[in-house]
Parts: structure tokens; C-alpha cells; sequence
């Protein structure tokens, strides 16, 4: 029997749809009972919102790895993390799922490799559908979620949130097991 769900589309990506998000992914992880929302944030200005909304849930921030913008650098600000952690998030800040060596292989011989080829295919459902997966994965991969439980994804187009995916995460070895339940909103784009 087919059940019928809505999807919000923004009429354009960007950080002003976070708030908007973040109400969507609270009222359908209350519908699904799903205690695990998963946050994507480079500098923390995302993952202090998504606290101070799920005070109840369990939130996992993944952010950027140290030195992806320049060397010797962490994006995410201390005082966001203090904030984060302190609302009883866990922040983990590990190589991206789809990058690492990879990356050094594109900007030093100039080969796209597997990593890009997915990364790429991703986005054409946008930039946050493609961070959303990633992030389940490298939450997986640390051990901070289980592989049999449901999750919700928050992701963004470069900065805030515009995207939300319930899902079963996997390990990155398991990738093409991965599975979106749910795409509960994203950008819609021309």
C-alpha cells in the first residue's frame, strides 16, 4: 500500500532555511521516534541551533576536518564547540568519507577518483544531499551511531541548513547499502 509524504522545496538553498529545517526534522523525528539527528556544521552556528531544538534527542555535529580551508586550521569556532558540547552534543571532526587522500590525488596529479565519482553524483540532488550521506557515514565509521537504527540527516548548501534526510546509515565499506528513507526537505533548483 503507498503512503503518501510531503517534501518541502526552498525556492533557493542557503542558511536562511535553517530555522525552517530544523522545525521539519523536529516534528518528523517525534512522527518516526527517531532519537538521532545528525548536524553538519563548519564553523558551529548550525550546531548551537540544532541543540538548543533538540534538547530531548541525541545530536552528533560533524564538522570539517582540520586544515580543509588552509593548514593548521579548524572552522569551527572554540567558543560553538564549548556552546555545542555543552548543550550535550557530541562534535566529531574527521577526514570527509568522500575526500581524504583522494583530494590530494586531484589538486597534485589531477585524477578524480571513486570518491569524486560519488561525491558528484550526489550532488545533483544538491550539495546537502551529498553532505547528509557523507555524514551518516562518518558518524558510522566513528562509532558515535548504530548502522540498525534510524537516523535524520541535516546538511546545508555551503553554510546553515537546507536539507533533511531520514536514513540507515552504514559504514563506508558498506556504502552502496546506505538507504534514504526519507527526504524530508531540500532546495529546489532551476
Amino acid at each position: 500500500m503507498a503512503t503518501e509524504k510531503s517534501i518541502v522545496y526552498f525556492p533557493e538553498p542557503g542558511p536562511h532555511n535553517a530555522e525552517q529545517v530544523l522545525r521539519i526534522v523536529k516534528t518528523r523525528a517525534e512522527e518516526l521516534g527517531i532519537t538521532t539527528i545528525l548536524v553538519a556544521s563548519t564553523t558551529g552556528e548550525t550546531a548551537v541551533k540544532a541543540t538548543e531544538t533538540f534538547r530531548s534527542m541525541r545530536v552528533i555535529v560533524v564538522s570539517h576536518c582540520a586544515g580543509f580551508r588552509e593548514p593548521n586550521t579548524q572552522e569551527f569556532s572554540d567558543e560553538n564547540r564549548r556552546k555545542t558540547e555543552g548543550n550535550g552534543a557530541t562534535v566529531l571532526t574527521a577526514t570527509h568519507a568522500f575526500a581524504g587522500l583522494n583530494w590530494s590525488m586531484r589538486k597534485k596529479f589531477n585524477m578524480y577518483l571513486f570518491e569524486d565519482i560519488v561525491a558528484n553524483t550526489l550532488r545533483i540532488f544538491g550539495q546537502g544531499m551529498k553532505v547528509a550521506c557523507e555524514i551518516a557515514i562518518m558518524a558510522a565509521d566513528a562509532g558515535l551511531i548504530h548502522t540498525d537504527e534510524d537516523v535524520i540527516a541535516i546538511a546545508g548548501t555551503s553554510r546553515g541548513a537546507d536539507t533533511a534526510l531520514v536514513l540507515k546509515p552504514v559504514n563506508s565499506q558498506d556504502f552502496f547499502d546506505l538507504k534514504v528513507k526519507e527526504i524530508l526537505c531540500k532546495p529546489h533548483f532551476d
